[in-house]
This record gives C-alpha cells, sequence and structure tokens, in this order.
C-alpha cells in the first residue's frame, strides 16, 4: 500500500521560513516522481515543485521559482519543501503527491499523480 504523509505545516510571518517534509512508503523511488501542490481557498490545485527520482530533475512553478526548493533523501524515503521568504499569498494547503512514469510536461498537473497524502495548512501573516 502506498502512503505519502505531509507534515510540517503553521503560521509564520512573511518572510519567514518552514520546511515541508513528505514521507513516503510503498512507492519505489525509481522511475517515480513526487510533488507539493498547494490549494488556496477558492483556487484550484496548484502544482509548484516537483522531483523525479531517477536524475532528480526538479520543475517549479514561477510563483515559488528561487525561493522554494524540493529536495529528496532516498535513504529516509523523504521529500523536503523547503521554503523561504515566504508571502501571504503562499497561505493555503500544502499537499504532496506521488506517481509513475509522469514526463516531464506532465509534473505539475494534479491528474498525473495517483497517490495524494493529507493536506498540512501553512499560514502566512502579513
Amino acid at each position: 500500500e502506498v502512503q505519502l504523509q505531509a507534515s510540517g505545516g503553521g503560521l509564520v510571518q512573511a518572510g519567514g521560513s518552514l520546511r515541508l517534509s513528505c514521507a513516503v512508503s510503498g512507492l519505489t523511488f525509481g522511475n517515480s516522481a513526487i510533488a507539493w501542490f498547494r490549494q488556496a481557498p477558492g483556487k484550484e490545485r496548484e502544482g509548484i515543485a516537483c522531483i523525479v527520482s531517477d536524475d532528480d530533475d526538479t520543475v517549479y512553478s514561477d510563483s515559488v521559482k528561487g525561493r522554494f526548493t524540493i529536495a529528496s533523501d532516498n535513504a529516509k524515503n523523504t521529500v523536503y519543501l523547503q521554503m523561504n521568504s515566504l508571502k501571504p499569498e503562499d497561505t493555503g494547503v500544502y499537499y504532496c503527491a506521488g506517481g509513475l512514469g509522469i514526463i516531464l510536461t506532465m509534473l505539475r498537473l494534479p491528474s498525473s499523480y495517483g497517490y495524494w497524502g493529507q493536506g498540512t495548512l501553512v499560514t502566512v501573516s502579513s
């Protein structure tokens, strides 16, 4: 059984940092991709950062590029999202998701992922 468990959300002031963790079990890291999505109130779920296990290729949305970093620790079966210079517009529920055999151009689409963790809430105050 594949399970993903996201943690690390919380309340932070604008300009601050948070690190989210996604513990992955039951998913072979080879040929897999793990992504972080976020959903703000009233908005669609947005793919913001993705990492491909085979070669550690990463993809970021323009909204977080240069501020967020996704990284994997294969020994711990955990994927991290380091979030720096947080802005109020980064507020939302953050989800991690896992999938197999996803091509590069599809990495940020929710429909590409078959496995989802529960969300963790990030609130950035101004």
